[in-house]
């Protein structure tokens, strides 16, 4: 080899060869940036952080979904409220809470349940009114659950001026739903709005913001 050619092929060389080289293999990649997302991730957002066509990206995350099932993994890969994460397989649900709680109560109460499940089917929906439906005071569970972010303002009530509230982006993620259309089908059995006299009014005094029924404490959620 002349000196030149050696000069130029140290010329060209490391960018040259690096760019050369071939792109991270999708598949790992996409197990490894989904082992550290703390919320669902995107296909378009994946897509631009690797480097790779959407399609292609939504194709491998579909494949490594049907892989783990039909591996028996104990972990699945899931669409959720709008985005891709790994979660539990539900056949492990009881290991994994004996390891995670070990003694602890974590879960919400039946109270904050019923109250989630208003909410979610009713609204958006004011504090006056899922106390109505539910036929006692829900202040406190309301703050509980905006608290665990399950719950967020979503604007005003035009009549009332009430702050109205719905479920969050966590919410579905923690339901494994992609989006409210998944809810089951329970809303008929819920009472209409017009049939719930005065629920609509959020300053009526017979409910104490400060005070609640038992089994609605702020100490029982």
């Amino acid at each position: 080899m002349t000196e030149a050619a050696a000069t130029a092929q140290a010329a060209d060389g490391p960018d040259e060869r690096a760019e050369a080289e071939e792109p991270t293999p999708l598949k790992p990649a996409l197990e490894a940036v989904l082992m550290v997302v703390d919320e669902p991730a995107t296909e378009e957002h994946l897509a631009k952080v690797l480097g790779h066509r959407r399609r292609a990206v939504a194709d491998a995350l579909r494949e490594l979904a049907d892989e783990y099932t039909r591996d028996g993994r104990g972990f699945e890969l899931r669409l959720v409220a709008g985005g891709w994460r790994y979660y539990t397989r539900p056949a492990f649900a009881k290991v994994v809470d004996g390891f995670v709680l070990d003694g602890q109560h974590a879960r919400l109460t039946q109270a904050a349940l019923e109250t989630l499940a208003v909410v979610a089917y009713r609204q958006p929906v004011s504090r006056s009114r899922v106390s109505a439906i539910r036929g006692v005071n829900c202040d406190g569970v309301m703050r509980t659950l905006l608290q665990r972010g399950l719950l967020a303002e979503a604007g005003g009530e035009p009549e009332t001026g009430a702050i109205l509230y719905g479920t969050t982006h966590y919410f579905l993620e923690r339901m494994g739903l992609r989006g409210l259309d998944e809810l089951p089908e329970l809303a008929p059995f819920l009472p209409e709005a017009d049939q719930i006299e005065g629920e609509s009014q959020e300053g009526v005094p017979s409910f104490d913001v400060d005070a609640d029924d038992s089994g609605d404490s702020p100490t029982d959620h």
